[in-house]
């Protein structure tokens, strides 16, 4: 057996059984998901977002994730379902007065539960993983579920908000609740694809029929409103038209008639004596006289 000196072998070293499963700690556990982002594996820093899943992001790995989706990266398939920033919610979170940062809460080299950074606003509550805790997806307030639970209400506790059940999302809950999570998110993602299908014909028809509307509309405001100009060349051409067709006479007779001083027939005294024909405008042989140059000169 190679026992040289003196050495005994055991048991365990010479038969292989089944492995041991590695038991994980659960209080690590619940600080890896509470306190430290999902992506970058960093301490959770405000800004803090949450996917529709309930897993907690800090909002810079989320804008790095994607802008750069590279499969090489760690921890990429946790993020495999956000889209854009608009699958994200920013949590509105309220802060823990008992939290002093993180040499503060740090007593000597013993372990001790860290202090939770944020707490339930209504009940006080640490956001630790010890308690079931919710985000509101329209306004993105965090809440514990025993706070929902003991005030049944479908108003916002801190921002007034209206809200429903399915706004509820569980943050960091167990494998059943995430699939039930991923099943809302399938649901509502396949119906908003759906809506904006029927909203798409919907726009082509408005737009055709307003195409089509159009010429019936030009027609009927050009029968019922005329254009100046297209009557100043209908009048224009008629009367070049029966100019045309009246003779050099006529012609003749009103290019002379234009001439003619106006028709005082049937005028006052008053009226007549402005034109020069009036009598009061002629003078006798007598009373005319002749012009006189300033300067004269007799030769």
């Amino acid at each position: 057996m190679g026992c040289d000196g003196g050495t005994i072998p055991k048991r365990h070293e010479l038969v292989k059984g089944p492995k041991r499963v590695e038991k994980i700690d659960k209080n690590a556990e619940l600080v890896a998901r509470w306190y430290y982002c999902t992506l970058s594996q960093e301490k959770l820093t405000k800004p803090i977002v949450t996917c529709e899943l309930g897993r907690l992001y800090n909002k810079d790995a989320v804008i790095e994730f994607l802008l750069d989706k590279s499969p090489d990266k760690p921890h990429a398939e946790s993020a495999a379902h956000i889209k854009s920033m608009k699958s994200v919610i920013e949590l509105n979170l309220s802060d823990n007065p008992a939290w002093l940062g993180d040499k503060g809460n740090r007593k000597g080299d013993a372990y001790d539960e860290p202090c939770a950074q944020f707490i339930c606003p209504v009940v006080g509550l640490e956001m630790n993983g010890r308690h079931r805790f919710c985000v509101l997806r329209g306004c993105g307030c965090v809440f514990s579920e025993r706070a929902l639970k003991e005030i049944k209400t479908d108003i916002c506790h801190k921002c007034g908000a209206r809200f429903q059940d399915d706004d509820l999302i569980l943050l960091n809950g167990d494998k059943e609740e995430v699939q039930e999570l991923r099943r809302k998110m399938e649901e509502r993602r396949l119906k908003t694809k759906l809506e904006k299908k029927s909203k798409k014909p919907k726009a082509m028809e408005s737009t055709s029929q307003k195409d089509q509307d159009l010429p019936r509309s030009k027609e009927v405001s050009s029968g019922s409103k005329s254009n100046p100009r297209d009557r100043i060349d209908f009048v224009s051409s008629s009367k070049m038209r029966a100019e045309e067709s009246s003779g050099p006479s006529e012609k003749a007779t009103k290019s002379s008639s234009a001439t003619k001083r106006p028709a005082t027939d049937g005028k006052s005294e008053a009226y007549k004596s402005i034109f020069s024909s009036h009598s009061s405008a002629k003078r006798s042989n007598d009373e005319s006289c002749n012009w006189i140059a300033q300067s004269t000169f007799y030769i």
